[in-house]
């Protein structure tokens, strides 16, 4: 598993830099000689791993950050919080890394992995239910999940996105986890329940207000009670070992400006301060 994942940042990451930045140089392996040690691009790469829930985003917020500090370059790796953890424990070369939850953070904090002063709570959320655009089930709430009728529950995996972790927590607290077990389509981010559900291969999913947002193809019908869940909340840091954390810190600091919170909030996210 753990390979699995760092096999994954590698692939994305040399894709990430190769189609988006020309660079004639990379290594095959990971490490600090990953770039030519006289690359100007390197010295200037900001390397981010953020959760598949704030692609759309922090996509159109690229531009507008390097517009206003040309001398810096983004790239992403987006994917489930704990994937992305998982690659950063095993060295991948990360600069910033925005959680969809704090207990990623809260690991990489207890192993003295944050550059100190850095971490702050980006952005909140909201865990809702979604069906197909056809859907004919007339559900509004999470409670008639119970119902014959939903055979299959799209949800993210329990233990490693937190997507899946809050819908669980639903489930657990209205008493019908154990109910619903047989009717689950676990996926690997909530990227991949968005699209199950888009697809039609389930009958119902729990993603992220956000991702409803940016989808035509699926309506929601509920939002979980806040009580129901811990409170959604994107940590980012500083990792310790960035590279270039100068220019880590001035990305960090972008995303609290009005340009970026706007950008945000055009997605539906809460900005925190």
């Amino acid at each position: 598993m753990k390979k699995r994942h760092f096999l994954a940042f590698f692939v994305g990451l040399v894709g990430a830099i190769a189609l988006g930045l020309g660079l004639k140089t990379i290594a095959p392996t990971f490490g600090l000689n990953l770039f030519t040690p006289t690359s100007t691009v390197a010295q200037n790469l900001v390397l981010v791993s953020a959760a598949a829930s704030v692609q759309d985003a922090l996509e159109e917020i690229k531009p507008l950050f390097e517009q206003a500090n040309p001398n810096i370059t983004l790239a992403f790796n987006f994917g489930s919080s704990g994937a992305l953890l998982q690659q950063i424990e095993q060295g991948a070369p990360v600069d910033v890394f925005i959680s969809a939850a704090p207990s990623q953070m809260n690991t990489l904090a207890e192993k003295d992995r944050l550059l100190p002063n850095t971490r702050q709570n980006l952005l909140g959320n909201q865990l809702v239910l979604v069906v197909p655009k056809d859907s004919t089930l007339g559900l509004t709430g999470f409670p008639q999940l119970i119902d014959g009728r939903v055979r299959r529950i799209s949800v993210g995996e329990f233990r490693s996105v937190p997507a899946g972790t809050y819908a669980e927590q639903v489930f657990a607290n209205l008493g019908i986890l154990n109910q619903l077990q047989p009717k689950f389509v676990f996926a690997n981010n909530v990227r991949g329940v968005l699209s199950a559900v888009e697809s039609g291969n389930v009958d119902v999913g729990v993603v992220y207000r956000t991702d409803a947002k940016v989808s035509d193809k699926v309506t929601p019908v509920a939002i979980a009670p806040e009580n129901l869940h811990n409170p959604i909340v994107y940590p980012i840091a500083v990792i310790k070992t960035s590279r270039n954390p100068d220019a880590a810190k001035a990305f960090a600091n972008f995303l609290n400006s009005a340009t970026a919170s706007n950008v945000f909030k055009k997605y539906g996210f809460t900005t925190l301060d």
